[in-house]
């Protein structure tokens, strides 16, 4: 796949989207531009359902929506008011943690420069770059596992690792297409381009994928 094909799906999954569910911190950066909750609704959707970090994100921003009451909370009423999150102990902690590293090293702002996001207790360079990105409106590729395998899948990029498609994907995607191939792609992934069996024959987008690895399909 090349990029004048990419950009055929693109403008497909612009299109398609619409009848998609909005993954939530997309969501929360459309209806309130705010770096500090998008960075913190991200680590806690980390291996949790967009309806459970929803809820769990509302609960916890209505107690507390900057850093500085975050941190003023302890862990056990913070896990009261994440739970059911995936390991919403572990996470506990290290939100709790974060609020104050900004605090502290940050004057209570989100950086809002990859390397320093990456300082962060439980930050990669997924979260890393969607603050960037939706909080800040910077340049950036989110990487997560469904651009990962999508991209791999299209036969646009060869790569193992998500870190190492990112860094493909700044080589070869143009610019104009970095901050919503995450959306674009997370949602085809979730309704259509399944990790195993993906459902070929309603994908909108099926005729220029070179489906790469796909063994079984519907």
């Amino acid at each position: 796949m090349d990029n004048s094909t990419i950009s055929k799906v693109v403008e497909i999954l612009r299109k398609e989207k619409k009848k998609w569910n909005v993954p939530i911190v997309t969501l929360m950066s459309q209806t309130e531009n705010n770096p500090f909750k998008i960075l913190i609704a991200t680590i806690l959707s980390l291996r949790t359902k967009d309806e459970v970090t929803a809820k769990a994100s509302e609960r916890l921003f209505r107690i507390a929506d900057t850093p500085e009451k975050l941190m003023e909370l302890s862990e056990g009423e913070i896990e009261k008011l994440i739970y059911p999150v995936g390991f919403y102990r572990r996470k506990a902690r290290t939100i709790r943690e974060v609020a104050r590293i900004i605090v502290e090293k940050y004057g209570g702002e989100v950086p809002s420069d990859i390397d320093e996001l990456l300082k962060l207790p439980g930050v990669g360079r997924k979260t890393a770059n969607l603050v960037v990105t939706l909080g800040y409106g910077k340049p950036g590729i989110c990487v997560d596992t469904h651009v990962h395998r999508i991209m791999n899948r299209f036969g646009y990029v060869k790569t193992k690792t998500p870190e190492e498609t990112e860094m493909a994907l700044r080589e070869k995607l143009p610019k104009e297409y970095w901050i919503e191939i995450n959306d674009l792609l997370v949602s085809l992934g979730q309704h259509i381009c399944h990790p195993t069996s993906p459902k070929c024959s309603q994908c909108p987008v099926s005729e220029y994928c070179e489906k790469v690895g796909v063994e079984r399909s519907r």
